[in-house]
């Protein structure tokens, strides 16, 4: 940790209450997630590496309300095209990158999140798909949330937009490339630093010999106005279901800015000004970890989970921020994280994707922690 010294602590990490519900025969669908990190962890989470919305070598709280978003789903169901519309509305993710980490297999969060995933603004979207092509696309407010209880700044509705094309060739097989701008993230009021931002990703997820495989590969890039600061990433990850097993597996490589420390050596100055870029680090992380699912008798799975990350942390593209001297000495640093997951009746909801379920899927309700 900053300063080279070595800190553990006992959190309640990603309390959530999931709730997904057709309305009217499904005409509108209902993606509901309510977030209680900004009571169990207002402070955040120490996770190295990780950084946004104010903090560094944590992961921030996440808003109360995660998402609350209504999804009209096949608009011109009645006149039997072979072209899917889908219109949506609400705060939650704009179509962009890859699945928000909560629902994945690694418990720490990557070091990409920020580069990856757009999330908790105010989405309008509308979506075309036919046969396994969708295209999906998306106005929001650009200004990321300052704390737990804050709410997009409608004043900035539409400043900001995105694309994703994703094509799903086969079953259990994806593919999405996606492109986005985003006006002044850093700063609430506007004026900041925009960020335009690249990202694709290959994902396959199916039984091999009866086993559930999950594997996914992503890249991203992102450009931070016009100051000339480009931040790379790269990040593959898998798992493996062998009965109550489930070992896996993550390797990153991401870029991340560094700025200006308060006198916490976890938060950054805000808003942050173009002049207190410090430098860019270059975060190299392995993550192993592994899974045991002890189901009850009642719809509600406990998972204790152990899992260790290594760390190798470069300076790159020059500035003045030496992490050497700031984390103390040289070599690979580590971590060890050790818990337990809850669930119940939860189905493994894509968190990041607002489209119908796939037929005989269902809408149901869900939840999780740890």
């Amino acid at each position: 940790m900053p300063g080279g010294s070595l800190y553990g602590e006992t959190r309640i990490t990603q309390p959530l209450l999931m709730v997904r519900a057709g309305i009217a025969g499904n005409r509108l669908l209902l993606f509901s997630t309510t977030e209680l990190e900004g009571l169990t962890v207002p402070n955040g989470v120490l996770t190295p590496g990780d950084w946004g919305e104010g903090f560094a070598d944590r992961r921030h709280p996440h808003t109360y309300a995660h998402e609350l978003f209504v999804l009209a789903p096949d608009l011109l169901r009645d006149l039997r095209l072979p072209v899917l519309l889908d219109a949506g509305l609400g705060k939650g993710f704009a179509p962009f990158g890859t699945d928000d980490p909560m629902t994945r297999p690694v418990e720490r969060f990557p070091v990409n999140h920020h580069l990856s995933q757009i999330l908790e603004r105010a989405v309008a979207l509308v979506a075309l798909t036919r046969g396994p092509v969708r295209l999906e696309g998306s106005i929001f407010n650009g200004d990321e949330p300052v704390g737990p209880t804050s709410w997009p700044n409608l004043s900035r509705f539409g400043d900001s937009w995105s694309l994703r094309l994703t094509v799903r060739p086969a079953a259990g097989l994806e593919w999405q490339g996606s492109r986005a701008v985003v006006t002044s993230p850093e700063v609430r009021t506007g004026g900041g630093l925009d960020q335009s931002k690249w990202s694709t990703s290959l994902r396959w997820e199916r039984a091999v010999s009866g086993h559930p495989l999950y594997a996914e590969a992503e890249w991203a890039w992102t450009g931070l106005g016009a100051s000339g600061f480009v931040l790379h990433s790269v990040l593959a990850e898998a798992s493996l279901t062998l009965g109550p097993h489930r070992p896996y597996l993550q390797f990153e490589r991401s870029d991340r800015p560094e700025d200006e420390r308060t006198a916490d050596p976890f938060r950054v100055q805000r808003p942050i000004i173009e002049n207190s870029i410090l430098g860019i680090t270059r975060w190299t992380i392995l993550t192993a970890g592994y899974g045991l699912d002890l189901p009850g008798r009642l719809p509600l799975v406990i998972e204790p989970y152990a899992e260790g990350s290594v760390y190798d942390i470069a300076s790159v593209g020059g500035g003045v921020f030496n992490p050497v001297v700031f984390y103390g000495g040289g070599g690979r640093k580590w971590s060890i994280t050790g818990g337990v997951k809850l669930r119940w009746r939860f189905s493994g909801h894509r968190m990041g994707r607002y489209e119908a379920p796939a037929p005989g899927g269902g809408m149901e309700h869900g939840g999780g922690g740890s």
